[in-house]
């Protein structure tokens, strides 16, 4: 189990899969008293996510994406094609990204069921998510703050001493830097931060050693 935190007084799992050949990180997130779930950025096919989601009697309800790019949504058709009824959420300045392969390095043609946008407050599978867009690494990129947990999903934005890449179609250094230093930064210092590919980090620590906004 990668985490195990209190929410409300209930137990809020998240279990990391590290997916494809890029190593993306995919979340998967629920409550001991529930079985409704939601996964964040599934990158690709993964039988040990599968394995997890079926040993835990899963019903995943909502995916969720930080941004478009083809390592995060490789496994979106699987996830559709073993839970039918799941609705797909990503940020509407991300449309267009995400349906155009040529940019997304994906397979393209992919419209999100439910679009976000920045301030936005989802209470969903008895979990309660605040979205914050930090666009940069893509226009419409969001990071997924859970303030109870005091836990942020970084898709591609933030790094362990590290940023996201702005040299693929629609990235911007300015943008990124402002993204964030204007809102993440904002968070507490022991915000625990679950970023898109490798390991976690802390909000603190980047605030003061990571080298590109420290």
């Amino acid at each position: 189990m990668f985490s195990v935190q209190m929410l409300k007084g209930k137990i809020m799992k998240i279990e990391r899969f590290v997916c494809g050949m890029i190593m993306n990180n995919c979340y998967v997130l629920h409550n001991d008293d529930s079985k409704e779930a939601v996964i964040i950025d599934p990158g690709a096919q993964n039988s040990e996510l599968e394995k997890y989601l079926v040993k835990n009697e899963l019903d995943i309800k909502y995916i969720i994406l930080t941004h478009g790019h083809g390592d995060h949504t490789g496994g979106i058709d699987r996830i559709k094609e073993l839970y039918p009824e799941v609705k797909l959420m990503a940020s509407k300045k991300e449309a267009k990204l995400l349906y155009d392969r040529h940019i997304s390095f994906g397979k393209g043609g992919i419209v999100a069921d439910i679009n976000l946008s920045d301030g936005q407050e989802l209470d969903i599978c008895g979990m309660h998510f605040d979205i914050i867009e930090t666009p940069g690494h893509t226009p419409g990129g969001i990071c997924i703050y859970v303030k109870s947990e005091k836990t942020l999903f970084s898709g591609d934005t933030l790094f362990q001493a590290s940023i996201g890449r702005t040299d693929f179609p629609g990235g911007n250094y300015a943008e990124i830097i402002s993204s964030i230093t204007d809102k993440l930064f904002k968070l507490p210092d022991d915000t625990r931060v679950l970023c898109g590919h490798e390991g976690e980090t802390k909000i603190g620590f980047e605030r003061k050693y990571n080298p590109f906004v420290s």
